[in-house]
């Protein structure tokens, strides 16, 4: 492969190189939010920003932790894993923001993903459409423990990862609406929990790489209550999402420490 640095020994999107960041890495969308994840660390320091990838390195109980943005979507998604673990991460927890699709779904739960439905790009350039996008046992129970003892309401189940944000908010003004509602309708049938953007490409990537990623979202609001007359509240606090996600990088340095 190319090396796009010319020689500077990083990695080209990512802008980092070996021992910049820790084998326990937080994946989030938004760059800003960085800051907030990286406060939760001891002696937090911000490692690079390169395009829509913000890195902050700092310790949990002692250990190397991370905390990257990856941007919008699943290209940018995988990427930062890819190159992530190039560097030598090996852990990834993507917290994030979804909207909510089954009705007692609501604004503030958090959703642990078991598994996403590959309504996405990214991964068919990965592996072929059947092969399912799952996410790790280890990190998902770790993520259960943690929110059991947040006392939030949480859910734990399948999610649903897309490239169009507007296709799923206004499918009727696309071209391809008809398709989009009808798929939409299945997935609520089958269960689905919430829908968001990078989780698919994430889960795919990380089997590929063979490292471990799980998934814990805060739902921001739920667009099916709202169609059935329900309440429909909205809620941005991602602390205790991230309170979750940090709590559960601790239960995995315990396991490993004593090789659980």
């Amino acid at each position: 492969m190319i090396d796009y640095t010319e020689g500077l020994g990083k990695e080209y999107h990512i802008g980092l190189k070996k021992g910049d960041v820790g084998k326990y890495v937080i994946l989030t969308g938004d760059p800003q939010r960085c800051v907030k994840i990286a406060k939760y660390f001891n002696n937090p320091n911000k490692v690079c920003e390169n395009r829509e990838y913000v890195t902050y390195t700092g310790d949990i109980d002692g250990i190397k932790v991370s905390v990257t943005s990856t941007g919008i979507g699943g290209p940018s998604a995988s990427i930062a894993l890819e190159e992530l673990v190039n560097i030598g991460a090996k852990f990834f927890i993507r917290v994030g923001t979804c909207g909510g699709m089954q009705l007692d779904v609501e604004g503030g739960d958090i959703i642990i993903a078991t598994g996403s439905v590959r309504m996405e790009g990214t991964t068919k350039e990965y592996v072929p459409i059947e092969y399912p996008a799952v996410a790790d046992n280890q990190i998902t129970n770790a993520l259960i423990e943690s929110a059991k003892k947040s006392k939030i309401k949480y859910h734990v189940g399948v999610i649903q990862s897309k490239d169009s944000f507007y296709g799923e908010h206004q499918p009727e003004k696309h071209p391809v609406g008809k398709e989009l509602i009808s798929k939409w309708e299945a997935w609520i049938k089958m269960g689905c929990l919430a829908s968001e953007m990078e989780s698919a490409a994430l889960f795919i990537t990380g089997m590929y790489r063979k490292v471990k990623v799980g998934c814990c979202l805060l739902v921001l609001a739920n667009q099916e209550r709202e169609r059935e007359g329900l309440t429909n509240n909205q809620n941005h606090d991602t602390d205790p999402m991230i309170r979750i996600a940090v709590d559960s990088i601790r239960n995995l340095i315990v396991q490993e420490k004593n090789n659980i």
